[in-house]
């Protein structure tokens, strides 16, 4: 005889068909996963059998199947309306006895296990035979906080129902599925006291690139609805996974979210009344929901789950207020990124000129552009039309079935683990979530053009901004005659650039982080107390959530190399030291009250001659620290340091000295220390400057430049600047031979061999080690130079 009602602790990951994919999964992890520290909230669940007994009675299955048989579910009008009158139909039917009695059998158990004050959850797992590609995450109800065995009942059967939203309708015709092959299984699961604690999702993958080193966490306070449903802007982490199996505390990026409100329990222990959200004060949503031990335990917990089920896994979390520990509630296979081809679509925008109306979390790494629909209730979803970018404070799984016709969407709330960008990826549309204020910016009928191609903030630019698409299938490229290296400054990117075939990184820019991450001139940050009020409370605002401002220089900085460490380990990546001209340097917070006005900034202070300046000895000591963070606490020893414009010796002396004054030794713990050869001196003495580094990365831009005499940024003189002029080929030629004279590194950076293939070829013949290229020429400058050897 089959069973109404199993047990968690009974059910495997082969009971999918019995009890769908989240049910087993909770049993499969109790039995396997609880020995290695695992912790998983036991329950029970009903089965596939149950539910299609329950609907065989009075023939409500063939009501059902008839009343669905003529619906057109384009029409989301009539969808609503047939999705209501099945779902009431479910709820009036009474359970046959034989399962009323099952289920109470099991509760009884539970609560002698848990205590007379337990509550619990009851969620939803649909299955359906013979269909392994069906996702049916989101689809169904959850309800939490339930208490005794009449609202027990009671939820079961509103999860029953739930097989019948408009979303879940929908899905089930676009994907061509018999309704009556679905079936659903409740699950009652022991409630964590997360409305006490925190809660949230996270995937053993980058959502967004699909790179699979890092463990991605998103994190707030109360319940984890709040976050599946993109009410809140939650606190977002990434854990490089290869160093934290090797014991370091590798959380190589962290992101503050604004977590304004958050789900609790209410008074009530009946479905659709157990809970409810209130306002979190200031303080707690100007720190993180969860610290960095928690961050780190819940990536072991997933990288165990990973390892168990052999795929990448979307697993959601919640801490215990009351025991403080952490737990598992439920976990399920990525079924988007990790279930792409191989043909990568690429979208690029030139949004130069374009000033953002909005920005927010990208999802898709897609653009897409139309009119303007501002939808702020679920009633008016009938007025989206094929094309329009919607725009709402939030979606929710019903709003599917009008998220198809979207080019794009926009919310005020939400993050990158939530129903609305779940269901973007799923539907290949870009989507921009937490946006704050998109419903009151963004007009009606105009158009706009959303793009997700630009890192991790998502822009909304005013009117029709072209772009392009590419579509490349991802092939095997000949083995190269040099290392083919990238030059990445833009840490977003990282996780998506590293998936183009590469050496490693040639030049990561230390300038990128501190101009987009941070915003603020160090002088500013150390010198707090005396600088303007105003100033004062912005760089405040800006160091929300870290110790101090000094702290958050130190840790943005760190964690933007970090994260292009990561991308690309163990492969080196050559981190290059900050090299602001002061012109470049007063565009910071803060910058005019400490930058001279120079008349030609790029000859002035700039490079080495600050970094062993009185006056900026302090400032650079800050890089140094978050350097050493990176390498040192991270454990990234792939990310080697550049020195930029070292124009003579008794520079790179000092500067070397400074270094290892600040733990930063060369050939301590692997440490190489690697100078920018782009001054004339460089070349023309490049052995005793080679006494004092590891190796030489030339800098096209600045050797033309100066070897030529001519400025590079003007536009009157820009026809006779090429990098390919005999002079600079002398200087270049110079600077190889001697490099591999001596036995040391040489490579080349600069704009040169990503604009001139003809020139990547000359390097190559004259003894080049490595080229670092934009991203973006790496294929094609890859595949000439290996046609050339």
């Amino acid at each position: 005889m089959l069973d109404y009602v199993i047990a968690f602790d009974k059910l495997r990951i082969s009971d999918v068909p019995a009890v769908g994919g989240k049910n087993a999964s909770l049993g499969e992890m109790i039995s396997q996963l609880t020995a290695k520290g695992v912790r998983v909230p036991g329950g029970f669940a009903t089965t596939a059998h149950a539910y299609r007994q329950f609907l065989a009675q009075d023939g409500l299955d063939k009501r059902i199947n008839a009343e669905l048989d003529k619906l057109d579910v384009d029409d989301v009008d009539a969808l609503a309306a047939t999705g209501e009158k099945i779902r009431q139909w479910i709820v009036d039917t009474a359970f046959p006895k034989e399962l009323q009695d099952a289920i109470a059998e099991h509760y009884k158990a539970l609560t002698a296990d848990s205590g007379d004050d337990m509550t619990f959850a009851v969620r939803s797992s649909a299955t359906a035979e013979d269909l392994p590609d069906a996702s049916f995450a989101g689809q169904q109800e959850s309800f939490l906080n339930i208490h005794g065995l009449d609202n027990i009942l009671h939820a079961i059967k509103e999860v029953f129902a739930s097989l019948y939203n408009d979303r879940a309708i929908s899905y089930r015709v676009h994907k061509g599925f018999i309704h009556a092959d679905v079936a659903l299984s409740a699950g009652v699961q022991r409630m964590v006291r997360s409305n006490l604690g925190s809660s949230g999702v996270m995937f053993t993958m980058d959502t967004e690139s699909g790179f699979r080193d890092v463990v991605f966490i998103t994190s707030s306070y109360g319940l984890g609805e709040t976050v599946v449903q993109g009410a809140v802007n939650p606190d977002e982490f990434y854990v490089h996974k290869p160093l934290l199996a090797q014991g370091f505390p590798a959380i190589v990026r962290r992101t503050l979210g604004s977590k304004l409100i958050k789900m609790v329990f209410s008074d009530s222990n009946v479905a659709g009344k157990s809970t409810h959200t209130v306002e979190n004060s200031k303080e707690d949503s100007a720190r993180y929901s969860i610290t960095d031990e928690e961050i780190l335990e819940l990536a072991r917990f997933a990288v165990l789950i990973e390892e168990h089920y052999k795929c990448p896994m979307d697993v959601e979390w919640g801490r215990d207020g009351v025991d403080g520990k952490l737990y598992i509630l439920q976990a399920r296979p990525e079924t988007v990124k990790s279930q792409s081809g191989n043909v990568v679509e690429k979208f690029q925008i030139d949004s130069s000129g374009n000033t953002a109306l909005i920005t927010g979390r990208a999802v898709t790494q897609k653009v897409g552009s139309g009119p303007v629909r501002v939808v702020k209730h679920a009633s008016q979803m009938n007025t989206v039309q094929p094309g329009d970018v919607l725009v709402a404070d939030m979606t929710d799984p019903n709003w599917e079935p009008v998220m198809k016709r979207a080019s794009a969407l926009v919310t005020n709330r939400g993050g990158r683990t939530c129903h609305a960008a779940i269901i973007a990826r799923e539907l290949g549309i870009p989507a921009i979530v937490g946006s704050v204020n998109a419903t009151d910016l963004l007009e009606d009928g105009k158009v706009v053009t959303v793009s997700c191609a630009e890192g991790e903030t998502g822009y909304v630019y005013a009117g029709a901004v072209p772009f392009s698409v590419t579509q490349e299938e991802e092939a095997k490229l000949p083995p190269a005659p040099v290392k083919v290296m990238m030059n990445v400054g833009n840490p977003d990117m990282a996780f998506s650039f590293a998936q183009i075939p590469n050496d490693g990184v040639g030049l990561a820019r230390l300038e990128f982080v501190i101009n987009n991450m941070i915003g603020i001139h160090p002088k500013a940050i150390l010198n707090l107390d005396s600088v303007p009020a105003d100033l004062q409370e912005e760089i405040k605002r800006r160091s929300k959530g870290y110790e101090s401002p000094r702290q958050f220089y130190i840790d943005k900085l760190a964690e933007g190399v970090a994260t292009i460490g990561a991308a690309f380990w163990p492969k080196p990546v050559i981190a290059r030291m900050s090299d602001f001209k002061s012109n470049e340097y007063r565009k910071l917070i803060g910058g005019e009250i400490y930058e001279p006005e120079e008349e030609n900034p790029m000859l002035g202070f700039r490079g080495a001659a600050r970094y062993i300046s009185p006056d900026f000895e302090d400032c650079f000591e800050l890089e140094c620290i978050a350097m050493r963070k990176v390498r040192d606490q991270f454990g990234l020893t792939n990310v080697e340091l550049m020195i930029p414009f070292v124009r003579t010796l008794d520079e790179a002396r000092k500067v070397v000295e400074i270094l290892a004054k600040h733990g930063l030794k060369r050939g301590e713990n692997g440490l190489r220390l690697i100078m920018m050869c782009e001054i004339p001196s460089n070349a023309l003495l490049a052995e005793q400057f080679l006494e004092y580094f590891d190796g030489f990365s030339i800098g096209s831009n600045d050797l033309t430049q100066l070897s030529l005499g001519m400025d590079r940024d003007s536009g009157l003189v820009a026809a006779g600047f090429d990098e390919r002029d005999p002079a600079v080929k002398v200087l270049l030629e110079m600077a190889i031979d001697t490099a591999n004279r001596l036995g040391k590194y040489v490579g080349i950076c600069g704009q040169g061999p990503s604009d001139h293939p003809d020139f990547a070829e000359w390097l190559v013949e004259k003894g080049i080690k490595s080229v670092s290229l934009n991203p973006d020429t790496v294929i094609s400058t890859w595949q000439r130079i290996s046609k050339s050897k």
